[in-house]
């Protein structure tokens, strides 16, 4: 990840780094020090390196004896420090430029400014020949087209009437509409530009953006907007039920708290599995892993309690994948979540998903058997 991008002689200095501990620094896009990768991976570190300056042109007319150069025109040495204090939770930069014992520049850097940064050597993600990759290429082809956009909702339109009805397909698009825009709504706080929602039939919908993301703070937030926003849509259909006892809203918020709810399960590229990531690859320790595990069986367990078979075995299976995957975590480019970061994600993840639960299991109480089907669906 890069850590730091400053000018230096009139270069661009560049340094990357790593929670594994090792530290790259550019000058002008040449590798001039390095820290290999090592279990001290904070405090005080110091990059230095030397520049040779070229002694100035001789005209070859002129001439002149090998004693008639001074001193002042040979090769002179530049000696240049980068001093830097660095702490990863939460993320704190101090750093300090000096050349020939004159201080340059200092400066801090936080979480925030590696949030507005643009890489200037994005991640490249190995591509691998597969059908998925053929159909995710052909989907990038087609998207710039503005007109696809209509197609596809048409399409989700007539496929969930098919399923269900035309009104309630119309209610269904909106809620998932209203679940990407939350994601979009993130994507634009941290600002992002945004392609807009591109819904999918049979699948959902996809909220897109041309920008990479920099922290695990802004993967936790843009995954977990969506299914808030689909809470908040839920939450105003039972509204709408309350007051018009109209079974047609009980519906649209059972389904939909399913919906967002199947968002939350912790499988990646799912919502929840984005969040179960951030939140666990940010723990840099061995307690910090068992901790995430720790809750995981938790909630296996309270999901087979409550009668939960799926929501547990799926939830089992994602938290499986997200420990063969943690001793990569210091490979990722993404600034990891600090102690209050973790906290605040685990509360916020929990909250909406058992406030989903609780508005399925809610209509599910009120003996209407198309409210129920949600419910059972988790417990099948």
């Amino acid at each position: 990840m890069e850590l730091l991008r400053i000018d230096c002689l009139g270069k661009e200095l560049r340094l990357e780094g790593s929670m594994a501990g090792w530290q790259q620094l550019f000058w002008g896009g040449e590798l001039v020090s390095v820290k290999q990768a090592s279990a001290d991976n904070e405090g005080l570190k110091n990059h230095q390196f030397e520049l040779r300056s070229q002694p100035a042109e001789i005209d070859s007319n002129q001439a002149v004896s090998a004693d008639s150069i001074t001193s002042t025109e040979q090769v002179k040495t530049i000696l240049v420090n980068l001093e830097i204090d660095l702490q990863w939770q939460p993320f704190n930069l101090d750093y300090r430029l000096i050349v020939d014992d004159n201080i340059v520049t200092t400066g801090t850097r936080n979480s925030k400014d590696i949030e507005r940064q643009t890489p200037v050597n994005p991640i490249e993600v190995k591509r691998q020949f597969s059908l998925v990759g053929l159909a995710s290429l052909g989907f990038k082809l087609l998207k710039s087209a503005k007109v696809i956009k209509v197609v596809l909702a048409g399409a989700s339109v007539a496929a969930y009437s098919w399923l269900f009805s035309f009104q309630f397909a119309l209610a269904l698009i909106a809620c998932l509409v209203f679940h990407e825009y939350g994601h979009i709504r993130a994507m634009k706080y941290f600002g992002m530009k945004t392609k807009g929602i591109y819904l999918i039939p049979f699948m959902g919908g996809l909220a897109l953006s041309d920008e990479k993301i920099n922290t695990r703070w802004q993967d936790v937030v843009i995954s977990i907007m969506g299914p808030t926003f689909g809470l908040l849509m839920s939450v105003m259909a039972l509204v709408a039920f309350w007051i018009t006892d109209n079974p047609f809203f009980a519906g649209l918020a059972a389904f939909n708290a399913l919906l967002n709810l199947f968002n939350l399960l912790p499988i990646l590229p799912l919502d929840g599995g984005h969040i179960l990531k951030s939140v666990s690859f940010s723990m840099n320790s061995i307690m910090g892993l068992a901790a995430c595990v720790a809750g995981a069986a938790i909630g296996v367990y309270i999901s087979y309690t409550l009668g939960l078979a799926l929501l547990g075995f799926l939830l089992l299976i994602g938290s499986a994948e997200i420990v063969f995957e943690w001793k990569t975590r210091h490979q990722s480019h993404l600034l990891p979540l600090d102690r209050y970061g973790q906290i605040f994600s685990t509360i916020w993840y929990l909250l909406t998903v058992g406030s989903l639960i609780g508005i399925i299991w809610y209509l599910a109480g009120t003996g209407d058997d198309m409210l129920s089907l949600p419910l059972q669906i988790l417990q099948s």
